[in-house]
């Protein structure tokens, strides 16, 4: 029998972009388009893998490599390999949604963007300009690793999601290339629509709309986020009665006893979605 061999998991970055809108908080989700061999078609934040590339970028921060591996709270990590996660997470934001953290105006920020999808790859883009890209504007919040028994792809990540607002004056959108749509919602609507079907969306994203349904503004979703070390969150799946489920952190059947997230430790794939014991209401904290 030919053994098994479990691919690794990529370090990617991705993005949490928050706003405070007419109904408290707001989150930018987009959607992956169709085609994408990884959650296409689902609704997901600006993210993606870290590209050689990043490293170069690793000492072009407002922030050390040290300062960098400091805010992630992972001492393993190499600080020029904790500066690349950075780096990562503005570049994605920039390819992907048109918001760059960096010092330049709006309109120059737009013109990058305009540029940036005719061709130039994004270190050949800013190289030469002197700019200094704003680590400091991203607030690590958590560290997800996916399982190597695949529920969703066979691809693993090891990702570090980031809050962060847009810099006064950039507009999120999308590239029509990776992501088709684009939008604004607080996160329990945006739970709302994906229990009626509306949106798609992968346990990742369920589990942190559920954490953000719990706070009202950006400013206590970083205060909660200032006040912990970033958990790192690695979902151990089942198959029970031919049933998939996701169990997290200080769930019965996984095996770290403390909670390290709001809201629901297990999801079930029922219904064609994945949804917790106790249905939206558990997801929405009511």
């Amino acid at each position: 029998m030919k053994e098994r061999v479990e691919s690794p998991a990529l370090a990617s970055a991705s993005v949490v972009l928050l706003r405070d809108g007419a109904q408290g908080l707001e989150v930018f989700l987009q959607k992956r388009h169709g085609l994408s061999d990884v959650l296409g078609g689902a609704y997901v934040f600006p993210g993606g893998k870290v590209d050689p590339e990043d490293a170069d970028w690793a000492l072009r921060t407002d922030r050390t490599p040290a300062e960098l591996q400091a805010a992630l709270a992972e001492p393993e990590l190499e600080p020029e390999a904790a500066a690349a996660l950075f780096v990562a997470a503005i570049r994605e934001a920039f390819e992907e949604a048109g918001i760059l953290f960096a010092d330049v105006s709006p309109e120059q920020a737009r013109a990058d963007w305009e540029a940036l999808r005719r061709g130039p790859r994004f270190g050949e883009l800013l190289e030469g300009r002197g700019l200094r890209l704003a680590a400091s504007s991203l607030l690590p919040w958590s560290r997800w690793v996916t399982p190597t028994l695949p529920s969703i792809s066979r691809k693993r990540f090891d990702t570090r999601f980031f809050l962060a607002t847009v810099p006064e004056g950039q507009v999120a959108s999308h590239d029509t290339h990776e992501a088709t749509e684009s939008l604004w919602l607080p996160p329990k609507d945006a739970l709302r629509q994906y229990w009626d079907g509306g949106i798609e969306l992968a346990p990742p994203q369920i589990m942190g709309l559920a954490h953000l349904a719990r706070h009202a503004s950006v400013a206590s979703t970083f205060a909660a986020a200032r006040a912990r070390t970033p958990p790192c969150i690695r979902p151990q799946p089942f198959d029970v009665d031919g049933v998939r489920t996701l169990c997290y952190p200080g769930d019965p059947w996984h095996s770290s006893p403390e909670q390290l997230l709001p809201g629901p430790t297990r999801l079930h794939y029922r219904n064609r979605r994945f949804e917790p014991d106790g249905g939206l209401a558990v997801l929405l904290g009511e």
